[in-house]
């Protein structure tokens, strides 16, 4: 949620092919006024006073590599001008990607990494990300956008950066797999790896956790309610804390180590939980075999 009396200033960054300009688009979208590729030399006129006052448009400025004379410390440098700037509420938002998944979007596109023009594209991305870790580190919202489709960029932008006020919190709920690696946009992990496990039950190994078999399954392991109790407990701590400080979205990320069955069962509980709190959550099962639960639209290698 942006602040409605001072300019709003996102600055859209991240890896080459991660959805920076399709993330811009979606701002347009939403009432900023969007501006790629904006040399730095120029982000500080665009956003100081106009004649006759501040002009209160909020501003969508893409930067990344290909901006003529970007570097890390000066786009350090500026944000951090902006941010005592006390008429500007400024906002770094770092698109992100695994390298594979860059790898497959580049070959599918036949386009050439902007660090890579003459060596191989995979030393592009490491080099790439190695000189924007820093960036990433300062960014006030990380979205990967390694398995999302377009429909879940645009609704997680949505709810990072709406214009209108909203009080409450918005909440992504997310089960995966310990073997795909953790999301990198969680900001809170609960490992269920310790309750049993229905992959060793031929009948529920081809099941997920959304089937009342497995479920049942899960709930009857004996430190089950405890556990889930104990989470919900430390949840209605946390979320008035969590809003009082300003956040806006919250991301809870439950793993298991496959992916299908207890992650995907404990994260639906959760939500329910969450829902009749009155809260507003999304579900996503990342690695249960659909990883979209609630939107299955276009696909994320289409982002660029």
């Amino acid at each position: 949620m942006m602040s409605k009396s001072k300019q709003a200033v996102i600055l859209v960054t991240g890896m080459s092919g991660a959805g920076r300009s399709t993330a811009l688009k979606i701002l347009e979208d939403l009432g900023y006024e969007a501006v790629d590729n904006l040399p730095l030399s120029l982000l500080g006129p665009l956003t100081q006073p106009r004649p006759g006052g501040r002009a209160l448009r909020p501003l969508a400025i893409g930067v990344d590599i290909r901006t003529r004379d970007f570097g890390v410390e000066p786009f350090l440098e500026e944000l951090d001008r902006l941010i005592t700037d006390d008429g500007c509420d400024v906002r770094t938002l770092f698109l992100d990607c695994d390298d594979a998944v860059l790898l497959q979007r580049y070959t599918e596109t036949r386009r050439r990494h902007p660090l890579a023009e003459d060596r191989p594209v995979p030393d592009g991305i490491r080099l790439e990300r190695r000189m924007l870790k820093r960036l990433r580190d300062r960014a006030d919202a990380i979205i990967d956008t390694s398995q999302k489709t377009l429909w879940d960029l645009k609704e997680q932008v949505s709810e990072r950066f709406e214009l209108e006020n909203r009080a409450a919190l918005s909440i992504h709920v997310t089960s995966f797999s310990y073997r795909q690696g953790l999301p990198r946009e969680a900001d809170l992990v609960f490992d269920v790896r310790f309750l049993a496990n229905p992959h060793y039950d031929d009948s529920l190994r081809p099941l997920t956790g959304e089937d009342p078999a497995v479920g049942a399954y899960v709930a009857a392991d004996p430190d089950f309610a405890a556990f889930l109790d104990r989470v919900e407990a430390l949840l209605d701590i946390l979320l008035p804390r969590y809003e009082s400080e300003g956040k806006s979205y919250l991301t809870i990320a439950v793993g298991c180590t496959g992916g299908r069955h207890r992650s995907v069962y404990v994260a639906r509980r959760l939500v329910e939980w969450l829902e009749n709190k009155g809260r507003r959550v999304r579900l996503h099962h990342r690695d249960a075999g659909d990883p979209v639960v609630d939107s299955g639209r276009d696909a994320g290698r289409d982002m660029r």
